[in-house]
């Protein structure tokens, strides 16, 4: 659904965008990462046709961005940080006049609006006028712009910023379940749990360059090492123990009641341990991997440069 091809983008002497490579398919999310100037609007503000391209290409949904801008800005749903909402205007105004843009039939426009404030819980402040929300009002109005016209691709930048736990929650059910109905999501986000949370896979951007990409695991593996695991038990460790889980895997730490190992394959390494403390008549607690976020691969990347 999104294809590009070494995306360059320049600015007189900045180089915003550096040689970008990335295809993402139809019914994936990819959370795009990055700090502040990194390239992140910059790519998508390629991808919506608002900017051409120095060099390089992009198609979205088949068309060029740069030859055929009309048929991308038609399939595509972009969410910015800013919205830039016309304050004087009643929420119904503004959604109105969006879908009249599209060309949308008047009551495609009227069911729509209706089908999509219900959902996100604005059917009843949509005859206020927009300079009376709040920030988390605001942001859901411009969602709700986003989805009218039923985009198959969608270009979403910080979309649930300024929202309240309950609503960013009604947000992120949302894109999952847009997810599952084949459409293709971008989202570029500075919240790290709900990152991984939506997306299949990650683009982490530095500098204008991809410097790493994979589904979650792929980078925590990658970056982070094989997988940490946690034995722990009911009694203080004894010096039988820790010679027995070394066996079957390096060790990492050792606690007064756990041991910690690592384990480039989980499935081959647990169960002949468990056999083996059985059969030592040590008991067990628990056994699990020892959760690492996506905070960690993040700070590396970005911070240390690591690819």
């Amino acid at each position: 659904m999104i294809e590009i091809q070494g995306l360059v983008k320049r600015f007189d002497e900045i180089v915003a965008v550096d040689g970008i490579d990335l295809h993402i398919h139809s019914g994936e999310v990819l959370a795009l990462l990055g700090p502040n100037g990194a390239g992140k609007t910059t790519t998508v503000r390629m991808l919506s046709a608002i900017l051409k391209p120095t060099a390089g290409s992009a198609h979205v949904a088949g068309y060029d961005v740069a030859s055929q801008g009309r048929e991308v800005r038609r399939r595509v749903g972009v969410l910015t940080e800013a919205p830039g909402l016309y304050l004087r205007m009643s929420g119904y105004e503004y959604l109105r006049f969006f879908g009249e843009a599209y060309g949308m039939p008047a009551a495609q426009i009227r069911a729509q609006i209706e089908l999509l404030a219900e959902h996100f819980k604005i059917a009843d402040v949509l005859e206020r006028r927009l300079g009376e929300y709040s920030k988390g009002m605001a942001q859901k109005i411009a969602l709700v712009r986003t989805l009218l016209h039923e985009p198959p691709v969608l270009l979403l930048d910080e979309p649930t910023s300024a929202m309240d736990p309950a609503s960013a929650r009604l947000v992120r059910d949302a894109i999952l379940q847009m997810r599952a109905s084949d459409r293709t999501i971008i989202v570029c986000t500075h919240n790290l749990p709900e990152a991984e949370e939506l997306a299949d896979r990650i683009a982490i951007i530095r500098r204008g360059k991809i410097v790493a990409a994979g589904t979650a695991a792929e980078l925590k593996s990658r970056l982070l090492g094989p997988p940490l695991m946690e034995l722990r038990l009911p009694e203080p460790i004894h010096n039988g123990i820790v010679p027995l889980v070394a066996r079957f895997a390096p060790i990492e730490a050792v606690g007064e009641t756990w041991v910690r190992y690592r384990a480039p394959e989980p499935a081959q390494v647990n169960p002949p341990l468990l056999r083996a403390l059985l059969e030592a008549r040590i008991p067990v607690v628990t056994l699990g991997e020892v959760p690492r976020s996506l905070e960690a691969v993040y700070l590396r990347v970005v911070e240390e440069g690591a690819v």
